[in-house]
């Protein structure tokens, strides 16, 4: 006897566009998840692959209050997922479809394996924290974002340095030129800011990281703050010619004068993991961490 669909408890699916493996993967899965009374709610680029489901789109998925999130996708997918269900508990499943996948650990191939260990409640679910950031402009907060990853003031086209002033606690850090700056979560330490020459940091470190991009100075070097800490980052630059990216996917452009307030966020993500793989397991087949 099917269920009626309101009775039946629901999973959010968020998926990544443009990718072969969902033509047969999600019609698979909305019948295994049907099957033992699960109702698939889906944003509008599963529904591509899936016909007659709900389809409610990724910023009201919230209000469905489904049980699980499953992201289907990369790094990148996780991370507009994370923002989404930021300010719920509602935990995260994502499963590896992209190339890298740090954050992605679920392989294709453990995607049932994963959600049936979910049901019986023999998952850990790990909890990452984010950042949350306030653009202020003429004194007032003009934008507010959450974060797993990071927030990042950088340049446009223009290959022309920028003046930054970083601020901890109302106490001046440093003056200076570069073409951006990374203020990062434990979490992020992997992404850009690791490109940056930024530090690797164990995600459950309580801490800040501050990475300047290309600046013009042989002595500044990336900082590592306590958790909790206040930073504000003021700017001089060319308007219409800077950028506040959040997660690497989310851009507001930035006029001379603006000021970023970063500090951890009240709220964070919690990820679905079937195994015991540590962090630094993950280092190593990912980054080829300490290979010769």
């Amino acid at each position: 006897m099917r269920l009626h669909w309101n009775l039946m408890r629901r999973i959010a699916i968020i998926s990544k566009p443009q990718k072969e493996e969902l033509v047969t993967l999600l019609p698979e899965l909305i019948l295994w998840l049907r099957a033992r009374g699960f109702e698939a709610i889906l944003d509008p680029v599963s529904a591509n692959y899936a016909h007659e489901e709900r389809v409610v789109p990724r910023d009201k998925m919230p209000d469905q209050n489904p049980e699980l999130v499953v992201v289907l996708g990369g790094d990148g997918t996780l991370l507009a997922a994370a923002r989404v269900f930021a300010k719920t508990s509602i935990p995260i499943m994502s499963v590896n479809l992209g190339s890298l996948g740090f954050l992605t650990e679920v392989r294709l191939a453990d995607i049932y394996t994963t959600l049936e260990g979910w049901c019986d409640n023999c998952c850990t679910i790990e909890s990452r924290a984010m950042l949350h950031s306030e653009l202020c402009r003429d004194g007032k907060i003009y934008a507010e974002h959450e974060a797993l990853n990071d927030v990042v003031l950088s340049k446009g086209s223009i290959a022309r340095m920028v003046n930054f002033t970083i601020r901890l606690d109302n106490q001046l850090v440093a003056s200076f030129r570069a073409d951006g700056v990374i203020v990062s979560t434990p979490t992020g330490s992997t992404a850009y800011s690791l490109a940056a020459n930024g530090p690797i940091v164990v995600p459950d470190v309580d801490a800040l990281i501050v990475s300047p991009v290309c600046p013009h100075l042989l002595t500044l070097r990336p900082l590592v703050v306590r958790g909790n800490a206040n930073l504000a980052l003021s700017i001089e630059g060319i308007p219409d010619q800077m950028y506040l990216t959040v997660d690497g996917q989310e851009a507001i452009p930035l006029k001379v004068g603006d000021e970023l307030h970063c500090r951890r966020s009240q709220y964070g993500v919690r990820l679905v993991r079937l195994g015991a793989a540590g962090f630094f397991d993950v280092l190593r087949s990912k980054l080829k961490w300490g290979e010769r």
